[in-house]
């Protein structure tokens, strides 16, 4: 291509055609190996399809959740503009002189949960009080500068850190010099007095948007807030509150103590201040168990270390929320990813629509599941010859086996909120107080051989008549609420129960207990007659004493709910096919969610292919490849130095290295540019694990450095 030019120049010609990228289907990431599995579109579309209804329950959850909330704090900012509500411009009269209405928010700790709460309560606050809702953080606002630049950039609808072009440069100039309060109380007065107040209503967007708005300011994280900045700012604002009305809502993470910490008595004495408190966050995880997991509403299960690895995470880590549905789909994405049988992970009638269309390869998965293996081997051997050898029978079979486990599950959740309203209230909680600890403790193993189900036991025998009636409410009122209800007789014997309970006369059950309970007269003696004395009167009481009528009943009572117990608190693994729709892989969901930065640093330095899967990488233990990457060369000559060392020696080591790799000739022209080069990768290597914190200088030895970590101190 010919160019002309009267000047020199650099002519850059760009291609006619843009290369294409490969895309790989998303369904082909589901096959390990090409002939794995010919569902992996399905089980793609079903992951997703289960997802976006969890996902979607869980937002749901949390907005209903926050729902009181939110209500609470709209109720007090329209209490608190109620004069703007009524055009007063006497915005002094309806508080105190230069107090500013605050709202503290006590949210936890759960910081990564914070943005969705402050999110939507932005959403709220615009449609039900104000349109002027900012929020602020503290790692823009470092200094009173910062502070209302947000303030007045988020407030004004630009931004003033964007350079404009032309004429707007002129003005936003002249904004960002009078970023102040003076300039934010003549543009609210000019932004109100722009509404007509004759405008109809109904062009208006909510009666409490009307002509007087307060402005309302949300600080997410109060305590990272500096002091100097907060108080300046909240003396400044108390002197223009008749000219701006303001709000504040302090986002606090640990406790109201935070604002008195912060704030001297001077500037505290500002702020009318009312608390409002988020829901717990152990709260906030039950109802999210309750919807996702235990229901039939979702057929994905996980197990009981699965669940331990979620709970442990959510209770020792960080109390997120979001974090722990994260953990969920992340186990519902790894489910379906190994599973083969994931496929039948569904509703029952689409998992028997797709069991006829189940090819040879999985009717042979079928077969190798260990629990299935199991069910033939108790079958007769006819019924075991049928199962192994006839697709067709065996899909029938499995058809079966899916309806048996679904209905397995509908009694599992049924039982189990039935047998925790009589754990939860016990004294010490044996199993539990929370529904989670009981239903980690049933997946584990046969519940009632453990010492706590006995304890269970043994305290339900001592409950009163009212308690174990309200136990007995509490059970019937579960039954009634599933649709599902697959133990009507149970139902029916508890409602028998209750009848039995009311229907006792506890005055005469009391007079006689009195009339066979009433000790001898007692006369004056010692301590030893007298003690002797008890002791017979006790053992005669015990021998001559029947039980009551409410005794018998209770002890029928506690045998009707070990026995349900029993029958259906089995644990998932002795159920056919639990395989399909419980995810077991814990160590999997440990490695991806529990991070451990030291191993996986030591494993991508000491092994490389591990991570980079070269062949070329590939060593044996002890030795060093040459063709490694030079912080990996580095690394391991490193490992076997003492505490100090030698840079020359590690110098002239990693050049004997690098150099059998390019087979460079000492008594050649180039060497010494190579050895230079050289030099140059060694002085890149160690610089880059000194970043790392493995080495550090020392000043023992000039040349010198020491080790930092394995041993190295």
């Amino acid at each position: 291509m010919a160019t002309s030019s009267v000047s020199k120049g650099c002519f850059v010609f760009k291609p006619n055609f843009k290369k294409r990228k490969l895309s790989i289907p998303l369904e082909d990431y589901f096959n390990k190996e090409k002939n794995e599995s010919d569902d992996s579109k399905v089980r793609l579309e079903t992951y997703q399809l289960i997802w976006q209804q969890m996902k979607s329950e869980t937002e749901q959850l949390q907005e209903e959740l926050n729902k009181n909330l939110y209500d609470n704090l709209i109720e007090f900012l329209q209490k608190s503009h109620s004069g703007f509500q009524n055009n007063s411009r006497d915005w002094a009269s309806q508080i105190k002189p230069k107090e500013i209405p605050t709202a503290a928010l006590i949210l936890g700790v759960n910081v990564t949960d914070h943005d969705l709460i402050f999110r939507s309560l932005t959403e709220a606050l615009q449609n039900k009080v104000t349109p002027y809702v900012i929020a602020l953080q503290a790692k823009d606002c470092p200094d009173m500068k910062h502070f209302f630049q947000k303030l007045v950039s988020q407030l004004m609808d630009f931004s003033v850190n964007v350079k404009p072009k032309d004429k707007e440069s002129i003005q936003v100039t002249q904004r960002k010099t009078h970023c102040s309060m003076e300039s934010l109380s003549s543009w609210y007065m000019t932004v109100t007095q722009k509404t007509d107040p004759k405008m109809p209503s109904k062009k208006r967007t909510t009666s409490s948007q009307c002509q007087s708005p307060p402005v309302v300011l949300i600080l997410k994280d109060l305590e990272s807030f500096t002091t100097k900045v907060l108080q300046d700012f909240i003396m400044i604002s108390s002197q223009h509150l008749h000219e701006f009305p303001l709000i504040l809502i302090f986002g606090i993470a640990t406790s109201p103590v935070t604002i008195h910490r912060l704030l001297p008595h001077a500037v505290s004495s500002l702020l009318c201040i009312e608390l409002f408190q988020s829901l717990s966050c152990k709260e906030h995880l039950t109802t999210v168990l309750d919807k996702l997991l235990f229901t039939t509403q979702y057929p994905f299960k996980i197990s009981e270390k699965v669940l331990q690895v979620l709970t442990n995470i959510f209770l020792y880590h960080d109390f997120s929320i979001q974090n722990f549905v994260k953990g969920l789909q992340l186990s519902l994405l790894e489910h379906f990813y190994s599973q083969p049988l994931s496929v039948l992970c569904c509703s029952l009638p689409e998992a028997k629509r797709r069991l006829n269309f189940l090819s040879v390869n999985q009717c042979e998965n079928i077969r190798r599941l260990p629990s299935f293996r199991r069910y033939v081997e108790k079958q007769v051997s006819e019924k075991q010859v049928a199962l192994l050898t006839s697709d067709k029978f065996l899909k029938e079979e499995t058809q079966s086996l899916l309806e048996n486990l679904h209905v397995y599950h509908v009694n599992y959740f049924l039982v189990l909120r039935c047998f925790h309203n009589f754990t939860c209230s016990l004294p010490k909680y044996p199993l539990g107080r929370q529904i989670r600890e009981l239903y980690c403790t049933c997946l584990e193993k046969n519940v009632w051989d453990s010492e706590e189900y006995a304890s269970v036991l043994q305290l339900l025998r001592m409950l009163a008549k009212d308690e174990l009636m309200t136990m007995l409410q509490k059970c019937l009122k579960v039954f009634n609420s599933f649709s599902e209800n697959q133990l009507g007789s149970t139902a029916k014997r508890i409602e028998e129960f209750l009848a039995q309970l009311q229907s006792l006369d506890d005055a005469k059950e009391e007079e006689e207990d009195a009339s066979g309970s009433q000790p001898k007269g007692l006369q004056k003696t010692d301590l030893y007659h007298l003690q002797k004395s008890l002791l017979e009167m006790k053992a005669l009481r015990r021998s001559s004493k029947k039980p009551t009528q409410f005794e018998v009943l209770r002890e029928t009572v506690v045998n009707f709910i070990d026995s349900l117990v029993k029958e259906y608190l089995l644990p998932p693994e002795t159920q056919p096919l639990h395989e399909v729709v419980y995810f077991s892989a814990a160590h999997i969901l440990r490695e991806h969610l529990n991070a451990a930065p030291r191993i996986a640093l030591h494993t991508a330095l000491n092994n490389p292919y591990y991570y980079l899967k070269n062949e070329a990488l590939k060593s044996e233990e002890g030795c060093i490849p040459n063709v490694a990457p030079d912080i990996c060369i580095a690394y391991k000559l490193h490992l076997e130095c003492s505490r100090l060392i030698n840079l020359v020696d590690w110098s002239e080591a990693f050049a004997t290295v690098v150099a059998a790799a390019e087979n460079v000739d000492a008594n050649s022209t180039n060497s010494e540019e190579i050895n230079e080069i050289i030099h140059a990768r060694f002085i890149r290597a160690v610089s880059e694990l000194e970043l790392l914190g493995f080495i550090k200088s020392t000043k023992q030895k000039t040349d010198h450095v020491a080790r930092l970590t394995w041993g190295g101190c």
